[in-house]
């Protein structure tokens, strides 16, 4: 009998996803859901044939130059891999994939929820309410901002990007978009999405911001002091992408001094950690990382990852291959 591949995991999965990777493979599961430190992630990628990180893990090269000969696929839970060196990878003969697709329609529910919880104060308000702050309705209490008729600009128009414009068409937004390249006619025809070139006249014309585009080295701090100052003292921000696109310095100061109405973030530039500035203000929601979190968008990630492993361990291509920019895949791959 041919011996199972040894799969590593390197946090807690759900429980469904753990029980057929243990029927399936030699899988060797964490019994804690608590990051692993550089020498864990070392020692925990010498000795599987299949690993499978998180976010949550920094897959440098040093660390994928501690794997053994016997690696052959790392099968990334989650859809983003910028925490995963894919090129280092890639020069080893170690295919990389990850998860897309499955958390697009989540990720897009809480970006609307903060688009429409900002303006409103809602959580300010629920603040407010436990605080035992509330003395009866008045006509100048807790005043936000109408969300319909204003303008929306999207920051990176994929999968997520462009499921936040069908979501806003139905609440009355406007969608305006920048991206590397427009997206097709067809696409944006039918989202109503005006698309710019320049990120700059963009911003200056819109009412909220919503952040989708991936983290990459042009996107590092995108959004900074000098852009913010483009926006207005009326307008919102929302970040649902990754952390590093703000300058969170920048955006804590520009909420305090009031040259933007409002942001609501579920990604940090150090998370966990978040900037102790944005802790203090009432006029921004921070939401902890939960924008794919739920029951069925972690099963279905979970189940993409099982997916990886077979279609590599039965010598297929892999469905949810990523490469380093330039790359070239072959047929055999």
């Amino acid at each position: 009998m041919r011996q199972k591949p040894i799969v590593r995991v390197t946090r807690r999965l759900p429980d469904v996803i753990e029980a057929r990777l243990s029927d399936l493979f030699d899988a060797r599961l964490r019994s804690d859901d608590t990051p692993m430190s550089e020498a864990e992630l070392k020692a925990a990628i010498a000795d599987c044939d299949v690993f499978v990180p998180t976010v949550t893990d920094e897959i440098t090269k040093d660390v994928i130059n501690s794997a053994s000969d016997k690696l052959k696929l790392i099968a990334n839970f989650g859809a983003g891999t910028d925490h995963i060196d894919v090129a280092t990878a890639y020069s080893k003969g170690i295919t990389v994939s990850n998860t897309p697709g499955v958390l697009t329609e989540d990720t897009a529910d809480l970006t609307l929820a903060l688009i429409l919880a900002v303006p409103r104060r809602l959580v300010e308000g629920d603040r407010r309410m436990r605080a035992g702050e509330f003395e009866g309705w008045s006509p100048t209490h807790m005043l936000g901002h109408r969300v319909r008729g204003k303008a929306l600009g999207i920051i990176g128009m994929g999968r997520i990007g462009q499921a936040v414009a069908r979501r806003a068409d139905a609440f009355g937004l406007s969608v305006h978009y920048h991206n590397r390249h427009p997206v097709p006619k067809g696409i944006e025809n039918s989202l109503s999405a005006k698309y710019w070139e320049d990120l700059d006249a963009m911003l200056a014309a819109v009412d909220i911001v919503s952040v989708n585009c991936p983290s990459t080295p042009d996107t590092h701090h995108l959004i900074d002091a000098r852009r913010l100052k483009l926006m207005g003292p009326n307008s919102y921000i929302v970040n649902t992408s990754r952390g590093e696109v703000i300058d969170e310095s920048a955006l804590a100061a520009a909420l305090s001094a009031g040259q933007i109405a409002g942001a609501g973030l579920d990604v940090y530039e150090e998370e966990p950690a978040v900037n102790p500035a944005l802790l203090t203000l009432p006029n921004v929601i921070l939401a902890p990382h939960i924008g794919s979190a739920t029951h069925e968008s972690r099963r279905e990630m979970g189940e993409k990852v099982l997916i990886n492993i077979r279609a590599k361990m039965d010598h297929h291509a892999c469905p949810d291959r990523v490469l380093p920019p330039g790359a070239r895949i072959s047929l055999a791959s």
